[in-house]
């Protein structure tokens, strides 16, 4: 009786352990619910396309409702970095067999004091793993973006955007956006574009935001 009893509390408490580190995996609650909502409107008979990263991407509310001709998919986490959507590609991404893929990280990474040359190498893991997947989809990388709260990292910024397009441009089927360059006035960083934080787009930026991206869209 006591052995069975040691049995269940064994039991009980390795189940709690493994609950709980599931539970510190960065993003694992948000990253469930975006995956429910997701199941919930992919069409698997469809092809898809998939937008994924930081809060950029996330707070695109209207994204779907952009490209109605597409079947396009918001995988966006709030506050990721590129380590972040490396460990979760498998869940916000494959799973869904995406015909293309738009990815918009390095934005928190500078922030967090991250060199452009490691946020790079996560980058090229997640590209290597998406090929390896399913070499035929066409990655797009979207560039960092300058903003009012982290304009003093800008020198940052621009060597990493420089990166992405080197990569882009050594590598078969994947493809670079420059955000950067139409976001700005003259030298400076446009006002007119966030909200009050300084640092996440309203609908004027998201506006900015779509007429660069939508050819990468539209194309075959």
């Amino acid at each position: 009786m006591k052995a069975l009893q040691l049995f269940w509390i064994l039991g009980f408490l390795l189940t709690g352990i493994a609950a709980n580190a599931q539970e510190t995996i960065p993003f694992a609650k948000e990253v469930r619910e975006i995956v429910q909502r997701n199941d919930s409107l992919w069409d698997a008979s469809e092809a898809t396309i998939v937008f994924t990263g930081s809060s950029s991407i996330r707070l695109w509310k209207d994204l779907e409702q952009r490209f109605p001709e597409h079947q396009v998919l918001n995988s966006g986490f709030g506050g990721s970095q590129t380590a972040d959507l490396l460990q979760h590609l498998e869940k916000l991404v494959l799973r869904y067999q995406p015909v293309k893929v738009f990815i918009y990280e390095g934005d928190n990474d500078i922030f967090a004091k991250k060199r452009p040359r490691n946020i790079l190498a996560t980058t090229l893991e997640i590209v290597n793993r998406l090929k390896s997947a399913n070499p035929t989809p066409e990655i797009v990388l979207i560039s960092a973006k300058p903003s009012i709260s982290r304009w003093k990292f800008r020198g940052k910024y621009k060597r990493l955007n420089k990166k992405f397009l080197k990569l882009a441009q050594q590598l078969p089927k994947v493809s670079f956006v420059d955000v950067w360059h139409p976001m700005l006035n003259g030298r400076k960083v446009r006002k007119d574009i966030f909200v009050s934080d300084g640092l996440h787009m309203n609908d004027i930026g998201y506006e900015i935001w779509y007429q660069v991206i939508k050819e990468h869209v539209e194309a075959p």
